[in-house]
């Protein structure tokens, strides 16, 4: 990169920009070739050496070049900026010269996002290339950072209307031109400082912009903890800026994608977080523990996720909110459709006051509902992500307390009716070249993310019956009371001040617009995650019960079996949901019975089974090991069950488990393990764990061998599965790995489960329970190294 310029009238630095420019045309003193300016600008800009700067040339050079090259005149007023923006200048003229450059790239730009793209294409090189071409964007960059320079002790200044233009101009240049962004974002020192511009309300917006924009292509990730003064920031933010904030965070505390799906196997995660062990935390890990040390941080996130429509800010400094981004490009398009619709209300309440005699006001000071919730929706959205990451980071139990005193899930469940899960207007904001049902929408884009807070907040933690209402709580104790089994643990630990509040809970609400949900909704998948995520843990027969009475597993039939679902997506999720309503209750077995009561229907369910077992197979393992538990019971009920369910007759066939055993281990390979599909290792597990119990695991070995010679392909599939659960060993045997999560899945001990895959590895070939015992000598290949650096 080229050094800063020697202040303007300085001998020495006219001498050495003389000398420069001698030597990038090639040592003589006439004017380069104006074919290959623009080739040594570019060569410059790569390199640093040769032409990188409009301050290389004279400005009568530039004037006669630019009546061929339709340059705009920029060069020359790049030229005039360098002059004035020297370390002494008063930036008076700088200024001046500013608000000349900003409208010629903001209309290119313009016209670049909207696509419109007919002013770009009438000329070769479009206003934003020259500026950067010119040195615009270094020389805007040293501009910014004047302030970090001291001057016999003191910091210089520039005003917030420059930085605003500065940032404008660079945000254009970066919309328009390819590679300035990555640039920018390799200065490290620049991106920190940026952070201090957010300071002042008047850049907040554009310099929040610009930064999300670089991080969005930064290779590494920024660390929050670098930020000068980040807790004094951050906690001086108004609430709206704060949100806006939340698009910053949304970057720097997810762990960065590498984008490859070789990269999210089970191998390639695990050698990585050993690399990551020996590296200490991740960057997003010490942005997430520097954000939560802010004083107040998550309680002012809690607030803007639940605060209502009327309590977000006035209509007048909305509307002043609105004219920046208007002028700002990223939202340019949303604030096009939030006017439109403001029109189309003020047109309709004018109408309807003209009718009724009564005055009417101008839609600049009366602020229409529709945009208000609109706004509202756009910075809910934002919150809602940081939040949902912090609750899946390391300090996911901190956050869970945090988030349950500052009573977010009964803000949220207020909000439920009336905006989160609000019907659409006819005239619902959509975005430019989009739909209403489009998962790009706003209103849809909340109503995921509300459901995968729900998710991670549930999942496998106690403080999932604040979820509940106070009457619903008594519900379960009340099924637990008539069940005659104890209460569960943590539904008398709950603090009753912090659970939902009116005539329904959260997760009541969500059920019946689950239930209400068209056959084709994206929604169908992340609604039974959300309930799910409820179920998971050790098995609950009152949470199942309270499901139940609500008709979820009639719902689930008839999406699985009556509307044949075809989405793979919604088919695994509603499967794991049914499995877990289902596990080890005989209720559920008999609801089951009861609507699958032909053999017609029946034949649909396994068919949608049988079509994807990486979809199914939890419920294969949840009836597999159902069926274990109810015919160790002595009990009349039970007894019934399993002399008229369908499913349970089917599943508790030796020919029906070495199928599913089969095609699972069929399915998988170590290199092709993922968080997806490791479950199907597990589910044939299962099956030869219950095996085991009954002293059948030998036949079941013997049964896989001869399924092997049947398809010609002697030990293909035990040497498979016995990589498989070598692998098994190195992940689940880890350290660091957490085992009650099988352990409550099957209720299981996990010192079983470590028992009967050491008793299948036995290298001992005269062991009846050992897979080599299986193998013949000539297809043996069970130490092949599957390891991945």
């Amino acid at each position: 990169m080229a050094a800063v310029p020697a202040a303007a009238g300085s001998g020495v630095g006219r001498g050495r920009r003389a000398a420069a420019t001698v030597a990038a045309w090639g040592g003589w003193g006439g004017r380069p070739r104006p074919g290959n300016i623009l080739l040594q600008l570019r060569q410059g800009q790569l390199t640093g050496r040769g032409l990188v700067r409009a301050v290389q040339f004279t400005e009568t050079f530039l004037t006669e070049r630019d009546k061929q090259s339709k340059w705009s005149g920029i060069p020359q007023l790049l030229l005039k900026l360098y002059a004035t923006s020297h370390l002494h200048s008063d930036f008076t003229e700088c200024q001046n010269i500013l608000k000349e450059i900003s409208p010629l790239l903001s209309m290119e730009a313009m016209a670049f996002v909207t696509e419109e793209r007919k002013l770009t294409q009438e000329t070769t090189y479009p206003n934003t290339y020259i500026f950067d071409l010119f040195g615009g964007v270094d020389l805007l960059v040293e501009i910014l950072m004047r302030p970090t320079i001291s001057i016999r002790g003191q910091k210089l200044k520039i005003s917030d209307e420059m930085s605003k233009d500065c940032l404008s101009i660079l945000y254009n240049t970066c919309v328009c031109t390819e590679g300035v962004t990555k640039r920018l974002a390799e200065k490290n020192d620049f991106v920190i400082f940026l952070f201090t511009l957010m300071t002042s309300k008047k850049t907040f917006l554009q310099t929040a912009t610009l930064i999300e924009d670089i991080l969005g292509v930064k290779k590494e990730m920024i660390r929050l903890d670098e930020v000068p003064n980040l807790s004094s920031l951050v906690s001086n933010f108004d609430q709206q800026q704060l949100a806006n904030f939340c698009r910053i965070l949304a970057v720097t505390i997810s762990e960065m994608d590498t984008g490859n799906d070789d990269k999210h196997t089970l191998l390639a995660k695990n050698a990585q977080q050993k690399k990551s062990l020996s590296l200490g935390p991740s960057a997003a890990e010490i942005n997430q523990a520097a954000l939560l040390s802010i004083p107040g941080f998550v309680e002012r996130l809690c607030k803007l996720a639940t605060r209502k429509v009327s309590e977000s800010t006035g209509t007048a400094s909305f509307l002043q909110e609105l004219e920046e981004w208007y002028t700002w490009l990223d939202n340019a398009l949303v604030l096009d459709a939030l006017m439109r619709v403001a029109n189309e209300e003020s047109e309709h309440n004018q109408g309807a006051s003209e009718e009724n005699g009564l005055p009417h006001t101008s839609p600049r000071t009366q602020l229409p509902q529709s945009m208000k919730i609109m706004h509202e929706i756009m910075y809910k959205l934002e919150v809602l992500y940081v939040l949902c990451v912090l609750l899946m980071g390391r300090q996911r139990n901190q956050v869970h307390r945090m988030i349950a005193e500052f009573k977010l899930i009964p803000g949220l469940n207020n909000l439920f009716d009336k905006l989160i899960w609000r019907k659409h207007s006819a005239s619902a904001l959509v975005l430019h070249g989009h739909n209403q049902n489009c998962d790009c929408s706003p209103d849809i884009t909340l109503k995921i993310q509300f459901l995968r807070l729900l998710q991670s907040f549930s999942d496998h933690h106690e403080n999932k019956y604040l979820l509940l209402n106070n009457q619903e709580l008594n519900e379960l104790s009340a099924i637990s009371l008539k069940a005659n089994i104890p209460e569960v643990e943590a539904v008398l630990n709950t603090d009753r001040s912090l659970v939902c509040d009116g005539k329904r809970g959260l997760l009541t609400r969500l059920l019946q617009v689950m239930k209400k949900e068209p056959a084709e909704s994206s929604f169908r998948f992340w609604q039974a995650r959300a309930v799910e995520s409820f179920l998971r843990g050790t098995t609950s027969y009152a949470d199942q019960m309270f499901l139940l009475k609500r008709g979820l597993l009639e719902h689930i039939l008839y999406c699985i079996v009556d509307s044949e679902c075809k989405s793979r997506d919604v088919l695994q999720s509603y499967f794991d949901l049914l499995g877990e309503l289902m596990k080890f209750n005989v209720d559920a077995f008999k609801r089951f019975n009861k609507y699958i009561n032909t053999d017609a229907k029946f034949q649909v369910f396994l068919k949608q089974i049988n079509s994807s077992l990486v979809d199914s197979n939890m419920l294969v393992r949840c009836v597999t090991l159902s069926l274990d538990r109810f015919e160790n019971q002595v009990d009349m009920k039970v007894a019934e069950v399993l002399s008229e369910c369908r499913l349970l007759a089917y599943i508790s066939q030796v020919p029906t488990q070495m199928s599913f055993l089969f095609r699972l281990i069929n399915i998988i390979h170590v290199q092709t393990l993922t968080q997806e599909n490791v479950s199907c290792l597990n589910t044939s597990l299962v099956i030869l764990m219950l095996a085991r119990r009954k002293e059948r695991l030998p036949l079941y070995l013997r049964l896989l061998q001869r399924m092997e010679h049947s398809k010609k392909y002697p030990g293909f599939l035990l040497n498979n599965f016995h990589n498989l659960l070598r692998f098994w060993q190195q992940h689940y045997l880890h350290k660091d790995k957490d085992s009650t999560c099988l352990e409550n899945s099957s209720c299981i001990s996990f010192s079983y489960w470590k028992e009967t895959v050491s008793i299948l590895l036995n290298p001992d070939r005269q062991s009846p329970s050992a897979l080599v015992s299986y193998i013949e000598e000539p297809y043996m290949d069970i130490d092949r190294d599957f390891t991945e650096e």
